[in-house]
């Protein structure tokens, strides 16, 4: 069975929850307090030598850490990683722009607003964050008006990745409202049987 180190409540863990539950498959949660500083213990540095969450445990005691790369190792020889290689490297393409144009943004402005409940000394980065924010959102929806996923007709980790923190950007101050295909998606994304929410 998988082990699972993380926060439900972060995007990034909730990726590979996510992916857990869409495959079905067994695993147990180990939560893990980053506000506590339990990601800086020597015992989860062995895990993770640079101290972030989430990591997933396998049965022989190897850990996976990187919330993408982890989805990669979950998705492979299913149906949420394509096997053909244009379409495959598409996937790569959005999880690079999850972690390098949207994540960045979307997910920090939702930490200084929801988790530290937007101090002053951090408004001017979280205006930058909206900048930012908003443009990464403009490019999802320019591709979800062409396909109902981001890699053409098939639900995959792509999906999963940019899902995370877009589903909760309304906790970072955004308005999807202006992004009618995202909301479309987002929707297509929470309809699929084994779909499970993040905790509230």
């Amino acid at each position: 069975m998988y082990k699972v180190y993380g926060d439900t409540r972060s995007g990034n863990c909730y990726k590979v929850k996510l992916m857990l539950h869409l495959l079905g498959a067994a695993h147990e949660w180990v939560p893990v307090d980053i506000l506590r500083g339990e990601t800086r213990s020597e015992a989860f540095l062995t895990k993770n030598p640079n101290g972030k969450i989430p990591v997933l445990e396998l049965e022989d005691g190897t850990c996976l850490w990187e919330s993408n790369a982890i989805l990669n190792f979950l998705a492979d020889g299913t149906d949420f990683l394509p096997s053909e290689p244009r379409l495959r490297t598409q996937v790569l393409q959005w999880q690079f722009f999850e972690q390098y144009s949207h994540e960045p943004y979307i997910a920090v402005a939702r930490f200084i607003q929801l988790y530290q409940g937007l101090p002053e000394t951090r408004r001017k980065e979280y205006e930058e964050c909206h900048v930012r924010g908003y443009k990464a959102l403009k490019v999802m929806e320019q591709q979800l008006q062409r396909t109902p996923y981001l890699v053409g007709e098939h639900y995959s980790i792509a999906d999963i990745a940019l899902y995370a923190y877009t589903h909760v950007a309304d906790e970072g101050g955004f308005d999807l409202d202006p992004y009618p295909a995202v909301r479309s998606w987002l929707d297509r994304v929470a309809s699929h049987p084994r779909h499970v929410g993040m905790p509230g």
